[in-house]
């Protein structure tokens, strides 16, 4: 965690580190500016560090919060996650291939150093206009990564700088600065007398137990799934339901059957077992007046007087 200086001290760091570490390959005297790039290009060598542009971090942006509660209490000191965008450009005499030889010893530099030393920030504190900064105590490191840029970004980025020439230049992302609100939140009072009560269930002011409430003679009453009885097996609901389905489409069975069934079971069956029912069936009925029956074969003799 830093404060407001954090920008302003990684800027200064930034061209520190790359200042110390041109040698061997570079035997010249360069001077290394955090500012924007000239208008005019330089004829002495120069490497220019400037920030462009400054970003929320996509994944700690939202890490303090919510800083405040409902009724406007600070309950968290508020932090903001910022990414610094560079471009760093390199001028010299093009004969001698000065400003490549620059770009190429800021490319080694910062791929061999990612993350921006201690002792590093720590120079760049004595400066007189960042004497207030406290980056050097934050736990949090700041990493430069390169980044790339298409041709479409490339003019659109340097058509920014106004009467600004192009020059030869790398893009680097600085990740992650953390600056700090100015206030802190009131921390709450601790414990000032522990107080542990143990009660029995059912005495004053004993919460109540968990379960079912008690019964109408003050006694803890029962389960109410236990009071219903044990729960039918399963398949019983379904054996009694088919029973009944049963029972509703046997009653409805005789209603509409009787007028059909004689019928058609008549037609389907052969006609000897026709003609023996028709014989039953005349056996069955009882004789007209003045007629005998023959019980041997069934016959009818009328009685002629």
């Amino acid at each position: 965690m830093s404060n407001a200086l954090a920008i302003a001290h990684v800027s200064q760091a930034l061209a520190l580190l790359i200042e110390s570490h041109l040698q061997p390959e570079i035997d010249m005297a360069v001077k290394v500016e955090p500012r924007k790039p000239p208008a005019e290009p330089p004829a002495e060598p120069t490497i220019s560090v400037f920030l462009y542009q400054v970003t929320p971090n996509t994944s700690r942006r939202n890490d303090d919060l919510p800083t405040r509660a409902p009724d406007g209490t600070l309950v968290r000191r508020a932090s903001a996650a910022l990414d610094l965008n560079y471009v760093i450009s390199a001028y010299g005499d093009e004969t001698e291939l000065v400003g490549q030889r620059l770009l190429g010893s800021v490319v080694r530099t910062l791929h061999e150093i990612p993350v921006l030393p201690k002792d590093v920030i720590e120079l760049a504190g004595e400066k007189p206009y960042l004497a207030g900064s406290n980056l050097a105590e934050s736990a949090q490191r700041v990493r430069f990564t390169p980044n790339v840029m298409d041709i479409d970004e490339t003019s659109k980025l340097w058509g920014m700088l106004y009467q600004t020439p192009y020059a030869l230049s790398v893009v680097y992302q600085a990740s992650l600065i953390l600056i700090d609100g100015r206030q802190t939140p009131t921390p709450a009072r601790p414990v000032e007398r522990p107080e542990v009560r143990v009660l029995p269930f059912g005495a004053p002011g004993a919460p109540v137990p968990p379960g079912p409430g008690p019964g109408p003679d003050g006694a803890l009453g029962q389960d109410p799934d236990a009071a219903a009885g044990p729960a039918p097996a399963r398949g019983t609901g379904a054996a009694s339901k088919g029973s009944a389905k049963g029972t509703g489409a046997a009653s409805k069975d005789p209603a509409k059957t009787p007028a059909k069934t004689p019928a058609k079971a008549l037609a389907k069956r052969p006609a000897r077992a026709r003609k023996g029912t028709a014989g039953a069936a005349r056996a069955a009925r009882p004789p007209a007046r003045g007629t005998n029956r023959d019980a041997a074969d069934g016959t009818e003799r009328t009685d002629d007087n």
